[in-house]
């Protein structure tokens, strides 16, 4: 008599039941042309959520099949779309051209506010309600510029004060509230530019910030009215030009959100450019030097942000590629690329509000890609144009990947570091100073009360 245990047959799954789709959510996601979706899986196979620890499971297909079958509250409960940098990955290899980011955002889109993970609904609201982020009060902003200004000015660069509120200016800038907040001498790059480009330039008094993270949260609303700002101080000031925010996703939600506003009204239309044509401009005009000499000795890298290339490429018809590559061969002698790269590049784990978001290990796993990429290149310097990339690849990744050996720089801070700088003539300071005077008796700061 056979007396081995019996094994109880695997049950089954049970059955996934169809569900109709919301029609509102229906209709949103034809935007994105999900009902091409064929379950290829090619998403899943470029998509740098697949793997990641405690998602086992998921991927990019699944949810998508998910969608199709309309378990939509089961995808917006999940994790599965705040992991979602947006990188543009999943769209660019889809056969059938579906805008899988898209559809992701408004799954973001779709969460309740108080469910948003980490501090990215607080910090958009902040934005809205005070101008940017973090909440910085306009007196600390203002005192803030004057006195680092002033530094700046008493180090190198004679009569140089930041222009707050100029009418007429040539160039408008805005920071990024955590160097106002604490990273502060990063602002210094962009300051020593135009003062050696010797530019026409201002930053806002209030509504200043540069992230976007209404894009992030998938706040539309925000979105646009975070836009309308833009252009609605553009256009009192009479401003020329806005450089977009160095931010990739404030720059591309800003372009976004811009985009909407002229649908809507073509009298919302105003001039702007990125920051890698406005340098390439300052340099081919002769208005900047550089002196490569001084990076001898050192090997250069580009990191190609996700947002300033494939899905700017994908949705404006143009990524900057070649331009940021240019601007370095104008300052280094030795560049390496990375590999793959350009629209191919693979994301380094920060996007989509990763960076501030409450998924640290699992934004180190997707960064594991950019960590081999930089070892390959054996590269001394990774040059960035994106403030979430930056940290990411210089604080997140050697966090989870101790054998990481370089060194982070934006390229306008590399741009900055090779000038050749010609102080202002002792008229050109002097007159400078007055203007400062005047401004920051006008806003209400008191320069003799700051302490340098």
């Amino acid at each position: 008599m056979d007396t081995a245990p019996q094994t109880a047959a695997p049950q089954a799954p049970p059955p996934v039941i169809p569900r109709a789709m919301p029609a509102d959510v229906r209709d949103y996601l034809a935007k994105f042309d999900f009902n091409a979706c064929t379950a290829c899986g090619t998403c899943s196979n470029g998509c740098p959520v697949t793997g990641t620890p405690g998602m086992e499971g998921w991927d990019t297909r699944r949810v998508m099949r998910m969608l199709a079958l309309g378990l939509v509250d089961e995808v917006v409960d999940s994790a599965f779309p705040w992991l979602c940098t947006g990188c543009g990955r999943c769209a660019q290899a889809c056969p059938q051209g579906v805008d899988i980011p898209g559809v992701m955002g408004h799954m973001k889109h779709l969460r309740e506010r108080d469910k948003v993970p980490g501090s990215l609904h607080k910090g958009m609201a902040n934005n809205v309600e005070t101008g940017n982020n973090l909440a910085i009060a306009r007196e600390d902003y203002l005192t803030g510029m004057a006195e680092l200004g002033q530094e700046m000015a008493d180090d190198d660069c004679p009569g140089f004060y930041v222009p707050v509120d100029r009418q007429e200016a040539k160039i408008l800038f805005f920071p990024n509230s955590k160097e106002v907040y604490g990273d502060f001498e990063d602002q210094l790059w962009w300051w020593r530019i135009f003062y050696a480009a010797r530019e026409n330039w201002t930053v806002p008094s209030e509504g200043w910030e540069a992230v976007d993270w209404a894009l992030f949260t998938g706040n539309y609303d925000a979105n646009r009215l975070l836009a309308k700002r833009k252009i609605d101080y553009m256009q009192r000031m009479g401003i020329e030009r806005m450089i977009m925010p160095d931010c990739g996703g404030g720059s591309y939600g800003c372009r976004k959100g811009m985009e909407r506003c002229v649908v809507e009204d073509p009298n919302n239309r105003v001039g702007y450019l990125y920051l890698y044509d406005y340098l390439v401009e300052l340099i081919r005009d002769g208005r900047i030097r550089l002196d490569p000499s001084v990076n001898a000795g050192r090997r250069f890298t580009w990191h190609d942000s996700c947002k300033h290339g494939r899905e700017l490429l994908r949705h404006f018809g143009r990524g900057f590629f070649e331009e940021p590559r240019w601007i370095l061969r104008q300052c280094v002698d030795d560049f390496a690329e990375m590999t793959p790269n350009r629209e191919l590049n693979y994301c380094c784990g920060a996007g989509g509000g990763m960076w501030p978001m409450p998924y640290e290990k699992e934004s180190a796993w997707q960064a594991r890609h950019k960590f081999n990429q930089i070892r390959r290149t054996g590269a001394d310097v990774v040059v960035v144009g994106c403030s979430n990339c930056r940290d990411q690849i210089m604080k997140r990744i050697p966090k989870f990947y101790p054998e990481a050996r370089y060194e982070v720089k934006y390229i306008w801070q590399l741009v900055a570091e090779t000038l050749v700088l010609d102080p202002w003539t002792e008229a050109e300071a002097e007159r400078a100073r007055a203007e400062a005077q005047a401004q920051w008796e006008r806003l209400g700061v008191d320069l003799e009360a700051q302490e340098y």
